[in-house]
């Protein structure tokens, strides 16, 4: 399918609009589709809030790329965008799919996140912190001393310029890097506070457990790509290694990503190191026999700062306010500029064109691997 230069409509307004796109377009390229309804709540125009899978390829391939977006809610635009335009519209993933070779598209997995614009689940729940064992949890006690200069417990009014001083004043004690890594590991002790990894297995991590054991587990090698927004410079696709537990998974991605890959435990990556994240549930399901090549493909919004203080504001907005209300504040702008800025068009070029030669990478990367080899 030819490529246009207009991708306005590739990054709708709301999630209703995005998953219409989605569905529409997997119906189109022929994908067998699977819906998963969360209960007991509904969108902000009173529709059905769902994680659907799409598939295309053989039963049971042996090689298979998993892409997953809106892990973080609202970052579920762009990666939306990405699946939609690039696998589906395009014809990347029916191309891609053959004799030995799935693709398994994955959207909104976090679809309250991404239907009332937050980055957190239903529960004030980081999903991507939330696939640890809940029975002893990794504490984060950094997290502890910075909690309520974040989430202040009784401000009454929301006031950007009292709360960048405040940051300022933090980063200036602790470091840029340090910070990041107090407020960004993930934390299990304040179910108001940012980064909040739960008490328990959320309903998405059990859908996409789920998904994992019924679509993903029988593959002998697996792709993953999950789709983020907000770290690093603007508009670049940063590879972020994730996983893969056989002793070549690391060099392997190289070989697939090239110099571009980063890793948040050696601190090439703009992320910090961070636990609970969902590759973890693929590396489980696949276990020793089952090879994963796994990364966060992660595009560059707005220097770090400003996003920290859009999610403190959301998570201000959300503390006492009905979502139905919190949804259509004004500051819900400072998030939307934060991990989805759609209106800006060369941003939205700069994601399509990463997205179109990342998972040709991945998909190189598959097709090349040999049966029992490395790959």
């Amino acid at each position: 399918m030819a490529v246009t230069s207009d991708t306005a409509d590739t990054f709708p307004h709301d999630y209703s609009r995005a998953r219409a796109a989605f569905l529409g377009a997997a119906e189109e390229a022929g994908a067998r589709l699977r819906t998963f309804t969360l209960p007991g709540h509904r969108g902000p125009d009173d529709g059905e809030l769902c994680v659907d899978t799409a598939y295309l390829g053989p039963p049971g391939p042996a090689k298979l790329l998993v892409t997953v977006s809106g892990t973080h809610g609202i970052e579920g635009f762009c990666g939306s965008a990405c699946q939609t335009r690039v696998l589906l519209r395009e014809g990347v993933a029916q191309a891609a799919a053959g004799p030995e070779t799935g693709v398994l598209l994955v959207h909104s997995l976090n679809p309250y996140g991404f239907a009332y614009l937050r980055r957190v689940n239903e529960d004030n729940v980081d999903l991507n912190r939330n696939f640890v064992d809940h029975a002893a949890p990794p504490h984060n006690d950094a997290y502890d001393a910075v909690h309520r200069t974040l989430v202040p417990a009784d401000a009454a009014a929301f006031v950007p310029g009292d709360l960048v001083a405040d940051l300022t004043a933090l980063r200036g004690r602790l470091g840029p890097q340090r910070l990041q890594e107090a407020v960004t590991r993930g934390q299990y002790r304040h179910p108001d506070g940012l980064f909040y990894g739960g008490r328990a297995p959320v309903w998405s991590r059990r859908v996409f457990e789920t998904v994992v054991a019924e679509q993903i587990a029988g593959a002998g090698h697996v792709g993953y790509i999950d789709l983020h927004t907000g770290l690093g410079d603007r508009g670049v696709g940063e590879p972020i290694f994730r996983g893969g537990r056989d002793a070549d998974a690391h060099q392997r991605a190289r070989r697939w990503y090239g110099d571009a890959l980063t890793a948040s435990e050696e601190g090439t990556s703009s992320s910090t190191p961070i636990v609970g994240n969902t590759a973890t549930a693929v590396a489980d399901g696949l276990g020793p026999g089952g090879r994963l090549t796994a990364i966060t493909l992660e595009f560059g919004t707005q220097p770090g700062p400003e996003v920290l203080v859009a999610l403190c504001a959301d998570a201000w907005l959300h503390r006492d306010r009905p979502p139905a209300d919190a949804v259509r504040s004004e500051l819900k702008r400072l998030i939307r500029d934060a991990f989805c800025p759609a209106e800006d068009a060369r941003w939205r070029e700069q994601v399509l064109q990463r997205a179109r030669e990342v998972f040709g990478q991945a998909l190189t990367g598959l097709a090349d691997a040999k049966p029992g080899e490395p790959g």
